[in-house]
Parts: structure tokens; sequence; C-alpha cells
């Protein structure tokens, strides 16, 4: 069957908003075509308003229509493909997997600052300040209390993989990349997801990407 719709990325390596989108695609065998605008480059800044009304990425196309946020991406695809299996079917389970979601999309500044996604890295001697750890206590929180709540069924947070684990998936990398430690519980939820085969995918291509942007790889 033919793909109706196209998802705009970023760089594969730097692009934490971009994974999201692709990996719950990719994770559920949506079929789409991808266009990828390098990050910070003369190229995107020519393009990206060609597919993105706000100037950023990711953006998906679906014939005429244009959804241009990642948790919106995420949304729209749940309804018109996955018939609502992006979310938990339970619903206490669901408003909580919405507002874990909802807190990633919004928040955690200091951590998304100071640990930008840099799928090549690996860890040294760079350290992060106290905000950015406090960020880190939190995401480690809603991993523990979603895993109690609703993830005894599965490696996820809710049990099967969905929209809430791959608003998470950047924080793996993350985590990964700067040697964040991590309880036991964490460990295994984020080995878990960057053990999906999807997941592998995006890594080996982020790997094998040529741009370089020093304002996240000189972090040390």
């Amino acid at each position: 069957m033919a793909s109706t719709l196209t998802l705009v990325i970023g760089n594969k390596n730097y692009s934490s908003w971009s994974l999201r989108p692709w990996l719950l695609l990719r994770h559920f065998d949506v079929p789409f075509d991808e266009v990828r605008l390098p990050l910070d480059t003369p190229a995107f800044r020519d393009d990206v308003f060609r597919y993105s009304p706000s100037g950023r990425v990711p953006v998906l196309h679906d014939g005429d229509l244009v959804v241009w946020d990642s948790l919106a991406i995420c949304d729209y695809v749940n309804e018109r493909f996955l018939d609502g299996r992006g979310w938990p079917a339970d619903r206490r389970q669901r408003a909580r997997a919405r507002s874990a979601a909802a807190e990633m999309h919004s928040g955690f500044a200091a951590l998304r600052a100071q640990l930008p996604m840099n799928c090549r890295r690996r860890p040294d001697a760079y350290k992060w300040n106290a905000e950015a750890q406090a960020d880190i206590d939190r995401v480690q929180a809603l991993w523990r209390e979603l895993r109690r709540d609703g993830g005894r069924g599965g490696e996820f947070l809710c049990g099967a993989f969905g929209i809430v684990d791959a608003m998470f998936a950047p924080v793996a990398v993350r985590f990964r990349g700067y040697g964040v430690p991590m309880a036991p519980e964490s460990q295994a939820y984020a080995d878990a997801l960057l053990a999906l085969p999807s997941m592998r995918e995006w890594d080996a291509a982020a790997q094998a990407e040529s741009e370089r942007l020093e304002k996240y790889d000189a972090l040390r």
C-alpha cells in the first residue's frame, strides 16, 4: 500500500522531537515517507517553511493535512492508524500516561539544555547542575510511578509500548550518552527502549550521519 504520509524530521543524531513520532510510526509499521532537513544549515532555513508553518520539525503531511507538533502528530497517528492503541486502554492509566507525556512535552528545561540529545555521545567528565539533576530525579519518579500503576504487563511504562514511551525515548538516549546514574528499574526501562528494533534503526542512522553541531558535540 502506498503511503499517504510524509514525516519531515531533523538530524537523527540531535533531533529529539523528530525521534518521537518517527519511533511511533516505525514501531507500529505505519508506512511513511521521510524527509530529513539537517538542523542549523542553510538548507534547513531554505526548505523548512515549504513543509512546516512553524518553521520547525517534526511536521507530518497526510495529503493536504499538515500536523506540526510532535505530540499532536502522535495523537493523530493514534487516531488515524492505531485504533487507539497508542494510549492505555484503562481510563485511569490513560490519564496518567497523558499527564506524563504532556509533562515531558512542556517541562524539563534544565535537562534539555544541559543534556541535549546526541546519539553518538558516550559518557565523559561532563557534569550537570542541581537543576538538571532535579529534572533527572523527576523523570525517574514518573517512570517508577507509571510502571507501578500500569506497567506490569510488559517492559514499558504502561505495559505495551505507546505514545508515552515515544515521548521519553530521547531521555533514554540522553541518560546513556551522559552516563546518568539510574535506579535499577529505570535502567531496565531505558534499556528496553534502546533495544527496540525501531530505536536501533534510528540510532544506526544517527551514527552514520556526517553533520556535526559543535554546540552539542563540544560539551565536556
